[in-house]
């Protein structure tokens, strides 16, 4: 006979999946709706490189027709460093995006005279310590109102050798009436640092080839026979890390600096900070003078790139202005077709479900199968229903990434898994799933009897809610064929790509779709039996392992903290519903307690779980080939070892991906593998997308790629090769000795 704990435990199994829904939507609702609004959500933002702090300076007032200062402070971790307006070699200056009442304006960041931080062959020009950018308000002479509400939202990257975008929203009130002058030593200070115009004179610029020859007069007294450095206000000017020469005559300094063959412009006039170079200290550097000068001559023709910079890390690179502009990243790579992608995602879906994320899911379609054997409707509705769930959860994802991204976050398929809250929450639900299998509460006996009977009821409904479970899991994986069609949906309007998003769920549920309307596959399958109750009780083993697998990734999230503190919760909430399945004063006692301590364990450790543990930059793991290393990724990173002429393998993953570490312990390990790496002298990258990271996806969308894993070869003069999804070993050996 067919057990009768069965059907209820695969309609609770259905069922809880409801939970999955609450999962994903709260969490993802709150960021929409915080993105969407663009309510600034605090005053100050903190990171272990930056703290960043809005402050104003209005002494008398905000009145109209007055200027009122304000300033963002920047106050870097040691070693760390945020970039001035040009950035030098590399990087990205501070930018801001303000939301201002009507009648009040925005000037220019009083940018304070830089520093010149090098890097190798390389040089940047920043801040380091505690550094203030103002920006003048003004106030028109008709405004009304009882005080200045200031938006900003403000992005800035955060360098020691490696680099990490960063982003805040602050909010400012500021009184028409009375005075807001507490920062004011702060602003004096800034003022103090920025550098004072002063006219050209006969100073002059005269290009040559290769060079740039430099002519000041005009300079303050004090600094004849000193060094002084040289800011071009025009990024791409010069070569800033490359060695140059200066000399003084009287009271004229002259200088000969490298000129860069990769400039993009040739203007007549350049601005130009001149400063007292290596000043003491941190913040801004040494009050320097401003001077627009004028260029003596023709410019000389702009030479070829010596090193063939790859799109990935250009669009790497800016990726925190796109964000503030509200644009996503430009996608290259190879552009496939519509109908291309469309086949690319029914094939990628149907390889799915062959993922290891996806196999826990499929063994309830197991039971659900041998429970309608001889039921031939039933197989074809419950198809039917199943194949809905997936297609509309699919469209849901899709349509939630697309909007986000139209909101100006740089997300990318299985987003929704780089929230520890949503992490957590299918924690909760696939321990509450294995409890269930291995017989530790029955639905009925936990809830009323009414809801308890629903499932003989709405057998459809169950069906739907496992394809959304099905979904869930299987919404992290990248299967063959899947990533240049997601890598495409993301560029393509809304309707063609939620068609894309669409085919894509069309294909993982095919498979059930198609054997749901096939008789002689259920007739395969053994007939009911006792054999189902032993099957239920070793598919609790499948999903106590996906608990597991969550709980590592939660880790790497929220640190040993927020994974030993949702573990408490796990195990007193398997004590609540053990607690909820006894029978007279037992159940009530001890259910009482138990929901007692899962509430005060909530209170207590649970803000643990969602909080996000700052990002550090990454370890160094060796291989088994002696000087063979995994080193962390960044843009700068991997433009510095293709000037060095060598080649980099980059292996974009994730700790949620499930392929990606299955690839890193299989064909990534392999020794033939290494050994080729070795020898060919390969530098090896691995891009974590674990966290939300701007740069990352700017990197995969210029691969065409929207998910991970990904893993791309690149070499100067060469276009990336990216490699397929599910490693192998011989594919990867053949990539290698092509380079």
């Amino acid at each position: 006979m067919f057990p009768k704990s069965l059907p209820l435990a695969v309609a609770a199994t259905r069922r809880l999946t409801l939970l999955l829904l609450w999962a994903l939507c709260l969490p993802l609702a709150a960021q929409a709706q915080s993105l969407l609004s663009g309510t600034p959500a605090q005053t100050t933002a903190q990171t272990d490189q930056v703290r960043a702090e809005l402050l104003a300076h209005a002494p008398d007032g905000a009145g109209p027709g007055k200027t009122v200062w304000v300033g963002l402070q920047l106050s870097h971790t040691p070693e760390w460093h945020t970039y001035w307006k040009n950035s030098g070699d590399s990087g990205l200056p501070t930018q801001f995006e303000w939301t201002l009442p009507p009648g009040v304006t925005a000037g220019d960041i009083a940018w304070p005279t830089p520093r010149k931080f090098p890097l190798g062959p390389l040089a940047n020009y920043g801040y380091d310590g505690t550094v203030l950018l103002p920006v003048p308000l003004t106030i028109a002479p008709g405004f009304n109102g009882s005080h200045l509400e200031v938006q900003l939202y403000a992005t800035w990257l955060a360098c020691r050798k490696e680099c990490i975008p960063e982003e805040g929203r602050f909010t400012l009130r500021i009184p028409v009436q009375g005075s807001t002058g507490l920062h004011g030593a702060v602003f004096d200070t800034a003022f103090a640092a920025a550098p004072q115009d002063q006219p050209a004179a006969d100073s002059a610029l005269q290009p040559e080839t290769g060079f740039l020859k430099v002519s000041l007069t005009g300079l303050p007294a004090a600094w004849r026979g000193q060094t002084l450095e040289f800011f071009p206000e025009t990024a791409g000017l010069i070569e800033p890390g490359s060695p140059w020469t200066q000399a003084w005559e009287g009271e004229r300094w002259s200088a000969r600096l490298p000129l860069s063959p990769q400039r993009s412009e040739s203007p007549d006039r350049v601005p130009v900070v001149v400063a007292q170079a290596s000043p003491p200290g941190s913040g801004a550097g040494s009050a320097g003078v401003r001077l627009d000068v004028p260029v003596q001559g023709a410019w000389p023709a702009v030479a070829a790139l010596p090193v063939a910079v790859p799109d990935a890390l250009q669009a790497a690179l800016n990726a925190n202005a796109a964000r503030a502009a509200g644009a996503p990243p430009p996608a290259s790579g190879s552009p496939i077709s519509l109908w291309a992608a469309l086949i690319g995602a029914l094939l990628g879906g149907m390889i799915l479900n062959l993922m290891p994320c996806v196999f826990p899911v499929l063994a309830i379609k197991v039971l659900a199968f041998a429970k309608h054997a001889d039921d031939r409707a039933a197989h074809r509705s419950h198809g039917l229903a199943y194949t809905a769930g997936v297609v509309l959860s699919f469209l849901a994802l899709g349509g939630l990434l697309l909007g986000l991204r139209a909101a100006g976050e740089q997300l990318g398929w299985g987003f929704q898994l780089q929230s520890p809250g949503v992490v957590a929450a299918l924690a909760v639900l696939f321990t509450l799933i294995g409890l269930n299998l291995a017989g530790l509460f029955e639905f009925g006996n936990v809830l009323p009897s009414r809801l308890a009977s629903l499932q003989a009821k709405n057998p459809t409904a169950d069906a739907f809610l496992t394809g959304v479970l099905a979904t869930a899991i299987a919404s992290p994986c990248t299967a063959p064929f899947m990533g240049a069609s997601l890598g495409l949906a993301i560029a393509l309007p809304a309707l063609q790509a939620l068609a894309v998003f669409g085919m894509l769920g069309l294909g993982m549920a095919l498979p059930y779709l198609t054997a749901s309307w096939w008789p002689a596959i259920a007739r395969a399958l053994p007939r009911p039996g006792a054999w189902m109750d032993t099957f239920r009780r070793g598919m609790a083993f499948p999903m106590f392992g996906t608990v597991v697998w969550l709980l590592w990734v939660l880790g790497q999230q929220s640190g040993i903290d927020g994974a030993a503190a949702l573990l408490m919760l796990l195990v007193v909430l398997a004590l609540l519903v053990w607690a909820l399945g006894l029978r007279g004063k037992s159940r009530a006692v001890l259910a009482g307690l138990s929901l007692a301590g899962l509430l005060w364990l909530s209170w207590a450790v649970g803000p643990n779980v969602t909080r996000l543990q700052d990002a550090s930059p990454g370890a160094v793991v060796a291989t088994t080939v002696e000087g063979l290393s995994w080193q962390p990724w960044s843009p700068e990173r991997q433009a510095t070892l293709l000037a060095e002429g060598r080649p980099v393998f980059v292996d974009f993953t994730a700790a949620w991906c499930v392929t990606c570490q299955y690839n890193k312990r299989t064909t990534l390990a392999n020794a033939d593998v290494l050994g080729d790496m070795a020898t060919k002298n390969v530098a090896l990258l691995r891009a974590d997308w674990t966290r939300r990271d701007p740069a990352v996806t700017a990197a995969l969308a210029s691969l065409g790629r929207n998910g991970v894993p990904v893993y791309a070869i690149y070499k100067n003069g060469q276009a990336p090769q990216v490699l397929s999804e599910v490693l192998g070993v011989d594919e990867v050996r053949a990539t290698l000795q092509s380079l």
